[in-house]
């Protein structure tokens, strides 16, 4: 039985497919022998060989003992229409179950050890809880609720970029997990933009993320006439504003890293400016002195930009107003004289009582002074003024 016309179609299915020629040549194999078991008088057993060059097949029957071991073998190829037809049915459902498990294996071998990798996906697919399919041309990756950014809103047909978190190969085939909430993806997108990175002029030492709000990178030069922080920022921000945009408006601060741990933080904790940083080595603890308008800028919303610094460089920071230590001692100052000035109120008072009390008894006595006599000497009086005035009047008429 030859198969000139089959090999051709076979050799163009594994092209269209992806697949090698040998693994669908096996799948017809198994198909032929599945065929021939159905035919009549067929042997228990059999075995099936297919010659890649000129097509033709040849099947064996075999005998075997109790063990399951090959005691006879012997040519017995059917002839005719009938077994061809049965052939043929039997290879396109093998057929198809061997082109999936071939491509599970292909997809895998592919992907297998890139954990890591950056990969670019059609999103193909948002199932609830906000999982997302994506469609990476030759394979599909799944990104579960988890390793999505916060808030961050994907439709069908969005393009975008993911880090290859995981990738196995089960029942269901190979599984291709991916994240984009993982700090390594910006470390990959900015190595896109930065070619300092890629040729190793520029190196990333560490990252601290809180996806969909900011990330902080700290970067080292290792060439002195090398600006490690403009090199990644670019001119007027256009390589780190692809990293922003990719992120839908994620912030990305880039600092430089200082061997010197206090400088260090000090660059971490920008865009606020510190006045002074306290470290202690071995608690791994520092405590940075701000001025009072810059402390809020410091500790940033929520205390997002002082966890963002603690997390890049390591150490717990503890940040401070340079106005706390000045204001205790005011305000102790001000508690020791207040008893004080209260002692001394209640002196005041009696002074001002004693003054008004005086003013009040020379009034009196002057009002005294000046009141009127009883009745009697009133009379008196007014009697002195009548005489006086008849004298008044003799005298005239004289």
């Amino acid at each position: 039985m030859k198969l000139d016309m089959m090999m051709e179609a076979i050799e163009g299915l594994a092209r269209e497919r992806g697949v090698e020629v040998d693994t669908i040549l096996d799948a017809f194999a198994n198909a032929l022998v599945a065929a021939y078991k159905r035919s009549p008088g067929a042997a228990e057993e059999a075995r099936v060989t297919i010659d890649p060059d000129s097509g033709e097949v040849i099947v064996y029957a075999q005998e075997l003992d109790e063990d399951g071991n090959v005691v006879r073998e012997w040519e017995d190829t059917p002839e005719g229409e009938a077994f061809g037809r049965i052939a043929a049915q039997s290879f396109k459902q093998v057929m198809q179950f061997k082109l999936r498990e071939a491509k599970r294996e292909q997809v895998f071998d592919m992907y297998e050890g890139r954990e890591g990798d950056l990969v670019t996906g059609i999103v193909q697919q948002v199932d609830l809880p906000r999982s997302v399919i994506l469609d990476l041309g030759d394979a599909e990756a799944y990104l579960p609720a988890g390793e999505r950014i916060p808030f961050e809103r994907l439709e069908r047909g969005n393009r975008i970029k993911a880090l290859i978190l995981e990738v196995r190969n089960d029942t269901k085939g190979a599984q291709i997990i991916v994240s984009r909430s993982h700090p390594d993806l910006v470390r990959r997108l900015l190595e896109l933009e930065v070619p300092e990175l890629t040729d190793g002029t520029v190196e990333i030492v560490s990252i601290a993320r809180e996806p969909g709000h900011r990330t902080k990178i700290a970067v080292i030069s290792n060439d002195p006439n090398v600006d490690p922080k403009g090199a990644c920022v670019g001119a007027r921000g256009a390589r780190v504003r692809q990293v922003v945009n990719e992120l839908r408006g994620e912030k990305v601060d880039v600092v430089q890293w200082r061997e010197d741990v206090a400088q260090f933080i000090a660059e971490a904790l920008g865009p606020a400016k510190v006045k002074e940083v306290r470290v202690d080595h071995e608690n791994k603890t520092a405590e940075v002195i701000v001025s009072e308008h810059q402390l809020s800028l410091a500790i940033g919303k929520e205390g997002q930009n002082a966890r963002l610094a603690a997390r890049l460089t390591g150490y717990k920071i503890d940040i401070r107003s340079d106005q706390e230590g000045v204001e205790e001692p005011a305000e102790a100052e001000a508690a020791a004289e207040a008893p004080a000035e209260a002692a001394d109120a209640p002196e005041t008072v009696e002074a001002e009582t004693v003054e008004t009390e005086t003013v009040e008894t020379e009034a009196t006595e002057e009002v005294a002074a000046d009141e009127p006599a009883d009745e009697g000497e009133v009379e008196e009086a007014a009697g002195d003024d009548e005489d006086q005035v008849e004298e008044t009047n003799d005298d005239e008429s004289e």
